[in-house]
């Protein structure tokens, strides 16, 4: 027999377990008692019980008897092998724990030391970089926006590098390298911070600039109105003696004297040194270098002082009140306080000194990077020794364990040899195969097995366990047969529910046939009296003639009063009787309808769908107008001329539209009703009836702005005897009947609605007739 190492099924087969039982065999059960053997643990002697007489007899009950020593067990063999193996692990382990340890401690070191401190260096030159490069485009800014953009991101980077700066300050790098390092980004932070106040002074300056120069303009535009007009009235005044255009003309030792004509030259000279200070400080403006910036101003105050001079001869003068304040702003503008030189020198000083920055900042952040390089190198120095220690401390361990592990190969196949092939194993497998053979069903095999040990006592126990296995047999038998039994059961309880199912749609059927008979027969028992009352009008009719003819014959005895009366009386019985007739007519045809409704369904024809939505609606307006003279709805019609005519059962069809016209009907006559009680009178009840063709069906849509359904009522208004009126108003069979015709004629009801809004009623019929239609020769008439 092959051992369960060298069978795969072995693997497979598993021993029953006391409450699952197996097919062909059987399991014990809880309730059943438990022999001492099977109830022992492996670790215990087991012995035999002289209460259990049904088996001290068996030679399994005289296996049991002798008690396990303590070396010959199984569990005292394991557990040396096993102990062995746990102290050759735990050694190992101990070996691996010290080891990596060790290596840990060196990398920690690394991670805690030389990595932090290479990151933070390498933090500290980027962004030492990042702000030598930011110092520039800081300095380049052209608008507030852009000043404070830029200082966000410097803000930002300064952070950052502070922070690299902080890690790096606590390693253990070089603390003369690293004082250098602080030293430096010191001094360039303060520079851009310096650059970023400058920048913002010089916004502060090209503003004061850009005012000026607007004033500027406006102060040559004031001194050209001032100067002009005057040196005008001046050469007119000297060349003709009129001072004013209506004035008699002054003497000409008067107008053409000396003192005139000196008078004209100073407005002159006044106009050309406006002019020359008003381009000298456009110039100031618009300078770019800066060495002739004071050749500039030193023009400047020649010119001011011949315009002080040329003032002073004019003073007492109109023209001097004018003209004065105007010549004293220039003047302020180019040697007063925060003039336009002195703000052009305040911003070649602060280009200047940027320059200068910068250039401090490229010298700072070739230091800082060359500081950094050396810190760098220095941590990489120790990181190199720490992994050349981890590096020794891995091939220590990796020698000790590859000894301890041969070790423990070479124990382990000893081990396996030795104990768990001949001793374990093979026994083993005879009891496992025993087990297959009774899981299969064979329950009278027995294999004896010897020695003293857990197998031995496991096979004595699997012996006691067959015995009852016997009876378990017997009663899983029992219980198959009950569950079996119980199925049965089940299926004709469902059998008979089908059956309870099918009694309610028969009788269904039969009601919806008597209603039908029902229907037919009132129709009928009406039709009668009808054509009486009908055949009674028109003989009535005949006989107001024939008393309207007696009139004609005897007027001349009758007074014409008498006659006029009697005519009158006459005229009014003739308009009664016609309307008895009318309506006797309109009740007959509602009779046929009647009839019509009850009788068999008819053939299958074509039929006019637009003709058969209209009339049956109209059928049912008319019903209703009958029964409620106050109902009132407004019938809108968009039917579609292409629909035409159908292969269908007209009777079936006309009964679907008048439910749904009727149902629409009262939705909004409850409506309209409720909306009276309201107060709401400017609700108008409307039905909208729609139909449109498409390739393949005809779409009939049936739509009303009455009180609507909540969805759980529109899950059921098919089902047969359902109705949301009251019990004298509706017997639920309309919608459920509709919905059974237009099944039959291959379409099918859509049902969309709001409470309270509207419901929409949309009835789907194939062009194509259904089989039926083909075959309409065949079968009774369905209803």
């Amino acid at each position: 027999m092959s051992s369960p190492l060298d069978d795969p099924v072995a693997d497979e087969s598993v021993t029953p377990l006391p409450d699952e039982p197996v097919e062909g065999a059987a399991a014990q059960t809880p309730d059943e008692p438990v022999d001492d053997a099977a109830a022992s643990t492996p670790d215990e002697p087991v012995a035999g019980d002289a209460d259990q007489s049904s088996i001290e007899d068996t030679p399994a009950d005289d296996a049991m008897k002798p008690s396990l020593g303590f070396w010959s067990r199984i569990s005292t063999k394991l557990y040396v092998g096993i102990g062995g193996a746990v102290a050759m692990t735990l050694a190992a382990s101990l070996v691996g724990w010290f080891s990596f340890n060790r290596v840990g401690d060196v990398q920690r070191r690394v991670n805690e030391g030389s990595v932090p401190e290479l990151v933070a260096a390498f933090g500290v030159a980027q962004y030492g970089g990042v702000l030598a490069n930011a110092a520039p485009s800081l300095a380049a800014a052209v608008t507030p926006m852009e000043l404070f953009q830029q200082s966000q991101q410097i803000d930002q980077t300064v952070l950052a590098f502070e922070e690299r700066m902080a890690v790096l300050e606590q390693s253990d790098s070089d603390d003369a390298g690293v004082a250098r390092i602080r030293e430096s980004a010191d001094t360039l932070i303060a520079n851009i911070a310096e650059i970023r106040r400058e920048v913002s002074e010089r916004f502060d300056i090209t503003e004061q600039r850009t005012v000026q120069q607007a004033e500027l303009v406006n102060l040559r535009a004031r001194v050209s109105d001032v100067l002009v007009p005057a040196l005008d009235d001046q050469l007119f005044y000297t060349l003709t003696g009129h001072s004013e255009l209506d004035a008699s003309p002054a003497p000409r030792s008067e107008h053409f004297s000396e003192d005139e004509v000196f008078r004209y030259r100073r407005l002159a000279e006044l106009e050309a040194d406006a002019n020359i200070t008003s381009d000298l400080l456009a110039s100031a403006f618009a300078l770019d270098d800066q060495t002739l910036l004071e050749p500039l101003r030193e023009r400047f105050e020649a010119a001011a002082g011949r315009i002080d001079r040329n003032l002073l001869t004019l003073q007492g003068t109109q023209f001097h009140a004018d003209a004065a304040p105007i010549f004293s702003r220039l003047r302020e503008l180019g040697l007063g306080p925060e003039n336009s030189f002195d703000l052009a020198a305040s911003d070649f000083t602060i280009t200047q000194h940027h320059q200068e920055l910068l250039d401090q900042n490229s010298q700072l952040s070739v230091t800082l990077v060359s500081e950094v390089d050396s810190l760098v190198s220095a941590s990489r120095d120790r990181a190199a020794e720490a992994t050349t220690a981890s590096e020794q401390a891995i091939t220590t361990a990796r020698t000790l364990l590859l000894a301890i592990s041969a070790f423990s190969i070479v124990g382990a196949l000893f081990i396996i040899w030795f104990f768990v092939g001949k001793a374990l194993v093979r026994r083993i497998a005879l009891l496992s195969d025993w087990m297959r053979r009774m899981a299969g069903g064979d329950l009278e095999v027995t294999v004896p097995i010897t020695g003293r040990d857990e197998v031995a006592d496991m096979a004595a126990t699997l012996e006691v366990f067959r015995r009852h296995a016997l009876e378990v047999q017997r009663l899983n038998l029992v219980e198959q047969l009950a569950s079996e039994l119980q199925g049965k059961n089940e299926q004709l309880e469902g059998v008979l529910a089908e059956l309870q199912k099918a009694q309610d749609q028969i009788v269904t059927r039969e009601k919806l046939a008597a209603l039908g008979e029902l229907t037919a027969g009132v129709a009928h028992e009406i039709k009668n009296p009808l054509n009486f009352v009908k055949n009674f009008a028109e003989a009535s009719e005949e006989l107001i003639d024939e008393l309207k003819e007696l009139l004609e014959d005897i007027g001349d005895n009758i007074s014409d009063d008498n006659k006029d009366y009697v005519n009158e009386i006459a005229s009014d019985l003739t308009g009664n009787i016609e309307r008895i007739r009318s309506h006797g007519e309109r009740a007959d045809r509602i009779v046929r309808d009647m009839l019509m409704m009850g009788r068999d369904s008819g053939e299958w024809q074509l039929t006019d769908i637009n003709d058969l939505l209209e009339q049956h609606a109209q059928l049912s307006f008319h019903s209703a107008r009958a029964l409620d003279s106050d109902f009132q709805l407004d019938i809108q019609q968009d039917l579609d001329p292409d629909v035409g005519s159908l292969k269908v059962i007209a009777q079936d069809l006309g009964r679907v539209f008048l439910n749904m016209v009727t149902n629409a009907g009262h939705a909004t006559n409850d409506r309209h009703r409720a909306e009276v009680a309201a107060g709401n009178t400017g609700f108008q009840p409307t039905l909208w009836l729609s139909t449109t063709r498409s390739n393949d069906h005809v779409e009939v849509r049936i739509r009303d702005n009455g009180t609507g359904m909540p969805p759980d009522v529109v899950e059921k208004i098919f089902n047969p005897f359902f109705t949301t009126k009251p019990t004298n108003q509706g017997t639920g069979l309309g919608l459920s009947i509709s919905s059974d015709i237009v099944r039959r004629h291959g379409g099918n009801i859509a049902v969309e609605s709001e409470p309270g809004e509207y419901t929409e009623m949309c009835i789907t019929l194939p062009v194509e007739a259904p089989l039926e239609a083909e075959q309409a020769d065949a079968g009774d008439s369905w209803v």
